[in-house]
């Protein structure tokens, strides 16, 4: 066996086609765009460039691809870490142990030259909505974005020596099941209180919902581990992208005497389009893709975020977000479900949210960690998010 880095057109197509034999009659796996793929390791389409680098690897038995892997290193987070940490993701494999820790080794070695010494993985050189985690329980259709495997990548990530960094769990909701009634209670008393405004997305007016977006994300999103701020224009190019099949009224606002507090984003699952298309998007299949979006065939939607500024949460925003969403689904019948995707285990107050709701278990990924001095303890957790960050705001100000 060989493992080779991806340099020229052939290893390209190499890298990308090489799930055609391990998802071989898997009828749950759904293969991603080859477009969207290439884009993560495009520098002219991701900005993650301007401040990181990346590469590729396949892995050959004789003249066969048997196996890839990307390694990245994000200099904006690496270093915010005990230790430089880089990444490992895309990461598919025969079932064979030894051609599984080659790759791993590959990655490895790449990211130690860098001057790394830990690695995380399997994640993005981008955004952790999309292609984050490794699948350990809930081998069903994955929701556009989210990361499928087989059963047996748990084995080889955790023989390898990584452990666990985090846990994230997918929950689902059944939209023709009524939310509690207790839920919904308060949510109406929300939407009613004084000074308090909600309006969903309007593609027209991208620019002013995407500077929204970045003040509700910067502040929201502080109090996670090694933070960075949102990157607006990958933000805009996201959104473009998606407005082939983007719901408008899918994606809420929540604002108080006009300053934007707020944010829910759902998108139809165009996973349930794309499994039919094998990664191309074609002339053809751009046709067919309209065709089945008029036919109403993406049946559920996913919850890729939802965030609150401090000082509003724990006050029933979400719960205000959500009872917007309501009239939606009322006037869209075709929409049966909610994937909500995905929860940290260091995220305790989403998990709780969702429990109110009802949702129901989907699936479970985990982000694994590995450092590469073996001589010390490999057993390293994520940070918990406080419980009450509208507290410790308040907290530090008066510090």
């Amino acid at each position: 066996m060989k493992v080779v880095e991806v340099s020229d057109k052939l290893s390209k197509k190499q890298f990308l086609d090489v799930v055609e034999i391990i998802y071989k009659g898997d009828d749950e796996y759904v293969r991603p765009l080859d477009a969207m793929i290439e884009e993560v390791f495009d520098p002219t389409q991701n900005s993650y460039f301007n401040h990181g680098i990346a590469t590729r690897f396949i892995l050959l038995k004789e003249k066969q691809v048997i196996g890839r892997v990307a390694a990245f290193i994000n200099f904006n987070k690496a270093n915010g870490f005990d230790q430089p940490t880089g990444g490992i993701g895309f990461f598919e494999c025969i079932n064979d142990e030894e051609a599984a820790f080659m790759l791993f080794d590959a990655a490895k070695e790449w990211l130690k030259s860098h001057k790394m010494e830990a690695m995380d993985g399997p994640i993005n050189f981008g955004e952790n909505d999309n292609f984050w985690g490794c699948l350990v329980e809930g081998f069903t259709q994955p929701g556009f974005g989210m990361q499928y495997n087989p059963p047996y990548y748990k084995s080889f990530f955790e023989s390898y020596g990584f452990t666990t960094y985090f846990e994230q769990i997918t929950n689902h909701l059944d939209l023709t099941v009524p939310f509690p009634e207790r839920f919904w209670k308060i949510a109406g008393w929300v939407v009613k209180k004084e000074g308090f405004s909600f309006e969903h997305f309007k593609i027209n007016e991208a620019d002013r919902f995407i500077n929204d977006f970045e003040t509700i994300y910067n502040d929201a999103w502080r109090f996670h581990e090694n933070f960075t701020p949102i990157d607006k224009k990958m933000l805009k190019a996201t959104l473009l992208k998606a407005k082939a099949f983007m719901m408008e009224e899918l994606i809420w606002y929540a604002y108080h005497e006009g300053k934007p507090i707020g944010f829910i984003v759902m998108f139809p699952d165009v996973n349930q389009i794309l499994k039919h298309f094998n990664g191309k998007m074609n002339l053809v299949n751009k046709l067919r893709f309209l065709w089945l979006k008029y036919q109403k065939s993406m049946t559920r939607a996913r919850v890729v975020i939802l965030g609150v500024v401090p000082k509003f949460q724990r006050s029933g925003i979400e719960s205000g977000l959500f009872w917007h969403l309501k009239g939606v689904v009322e006037k869209n019948p075709h929409l049966k479900e909610l994937e909500l995707s995905w929860v940290g285990d260091f995220n305790p107050k989403m998990r709780v949210l969702q429990e109110s709701m009802g949702a129901s278990f989907g699936k479970k990924h985990i982000t694994y960690r590995y450092l590469f001095n073996s001589s010390g303890s490999q057993d390293v957790r994520a940070n918990s998010i406080p419980i009450d960050t509208k507290y410790k705001t308040k907290t530090e100000k008066e510090l």
